[in-house]
């Protein structure tokens, strides 16, 4: 990931496809959150697709199988109804040590603005709809919102990146976002460690920062993060990109994309044959598509 700047560049472009699209035309209508997994020579993609405020919001979280990385083919949905509640957002996909596979999913609280962070998990994921339900971060429906995760697992160690959102200063203030790092030993019970990403006074990312992936880079850790500098950019976010020299605290070091169009919620899936990014922008009419690309690979001494 030597050339994570560039991807900055990659995901602003045009050079993209359009691996999922919106379930309708037109503002609200929403394919995106992406949380992507190479697996036994297949892509593996779990993605939120949502509708407008007044028809459904965030509906039900799709996983979904290609064998090239742009063509899907459903595998598992869980939706709002299944979790009660108003809403549902990103998911983060991840396959166990023992075969199966577990999805955390960011579920809203009716009439209120409090998100809370529960998993569902199955030995096979045509039945994961069906699968064991555990609630990972309750959060507080009075001071905090935990919503649209980041997950890593690496032997025995769990971490997690997640988004908080504070409650305790009235809704109009709820839109607010820091990222915080959390450890686990088994990916359900979670210790608070840092805050890993927090906004910047006076720029574009001063109302919100919201880590959306994480990948090491020699020594150095990178997290890809959406941003927004007021409340009105809410659901409008860019990316930029921070660096830090552990997984616990990064400083924003690029970024963020242009204005004029939303790019948000950046994915990795690393395979044999290099690395895909996905991640949700915005369309013409308003409404946001789930698209991807090949990252190119850095030059050999012999082609620089």
């Amino acid at each position: 990931m030597t050339q994570a700047a560039d991807i900055l560049d990659l995901i602003a472009g045009e050079d993209y496809e359009v691996a999922i699209d919106p379930p309708g035309d037109g503002v609200g209508f929403w394919a995106g959150g992406p949380s992507a997994v190479w697996h036994d020579h297949a892509f593996y993609l779990a993605y939120r697709l949502r509708r407008p405020v007044t028809a459904g919001r965030g509906y039900a979280n799709v996983v979904a199988r290609s064998e090239d990385g742009v063509h899907f083919e459903t595998v598992a949905t869980v939706t709002s109804e299944q979790f009660e509640c108003a809403s549902l957002e990103r998911p983060a996909l991840i396959a166990l040590p023992d075969g199966g596979w577990r999805l955390y999913v960011s579920c809203s609280t009716r009439n209120s603005k409090h998100w809370w962070v529960e998993t569902i998990e199955s030995d096979d994921l045509a039945t994961l709809a069906d699968g064991k339900r555990t609630v990972v971060l309750p959060g507080d429906p009075d001071t905090t919102a935990w919503k649209d995760i980041v997950v890593r697992r690496s032997g025995p160690d769990w971490q997690m990146w997640a988004c908080r959102h504070p409650l305790d200063g009235g809704d109009d203030q709820a839109d607010q976002m820091t990222s915080v790092y959390l450890t686990s030993d088994d990916g359900l019970i979670w210790s608070e460690r840092s805050t890993a990403l927090a906004p910047t006074a006076g720029t574009w990312d001063a109302r919100g920062v919201r880590i959306t992936s994480v990948v090491r880079s020699g020594a150095s850790w990178l997290a890809f993060y959406d941003g927004r500098a007021s409340a009105a950019e809410n659901w409008f976010e860019r990316t930029g990109l921070a660096e830090g020299a552990g997984p616990d605290a990064f400083t924003a070091v690029a970024g963020p994309t242009p204005t004029g169009q939303t790019v948000r919620y950046l994915s990795f899936a690393e395979s044999l044959t290099g690395t895909r990014v996905y991640w949700e922008a915005s369309r013409s009419d308003g409404a946001n598509e789930l698209r991807t690309a090949k990252v190119p690979r850095p030059a050999s001494p012999s082609q620089s």
